[in-house]
């Protein structure tokens, strides 16, 4: 029987997985919105936003799927921290956004977030299948 724990674990899961597969489908409808901040070392940003775009929807329906849910955890964090580049490139150069830029406390926040969203990629990294009870 599935612990309060698993529970949790599943409801983070499906919620973050639902956000990462929205975010990922505004990287295909809305592509100039992410470009700017992709860092200029790259070359081709709108590659590089259709392919983010696609691995967070491959993501987010890995964490919201139970058979795959632990290790697209696992892939969700690797991703978070590898993506946080483009946030540290937003910061740094002040890129604005919508002709705006964020200030020093809504970068720091950002960057907490990115924090506490590996922190529950890898809490739902630790899924294990529920097993079907004998009858």
């Amino acid at each position: 029987m599935p612990s309060a724990i698993d529970h949790v674990r599943t409801g983070l899961a499906v919620a973050l997985g639902t956000a990462f597969t929205w975010i990922g489908i505004q990287h295909f409808v809305d592509v100039n919105w992410f470009v700017p901040i992709v860092p200029a070392i790259l070359g081709w940003p709108e590659f590089w936003v259709y392919v983010s775009g696609a691995a967070e929807i491959l993501l987010g329906l890995g964490l919201i799927l139970p058979s795959t849910r632990a290790r697209a955890g696992r892939w969700t964090a690797r991703f978070l921290l590898l993506v946080y580049w483009a946030n540290l490139n937003m910061w740094v150069n002040d890129i604005p956004i919508d002709g705006q830029t964020f200030s020093t406390p809504a970068h720091i926040a950002r960057a907490l977030a990115q924090i506490g969203m590996i922190a529950v990629a890898l809490f739902i990294a630790q899924s294990q299948p529920i097993e079907k009870e004998e009858e």
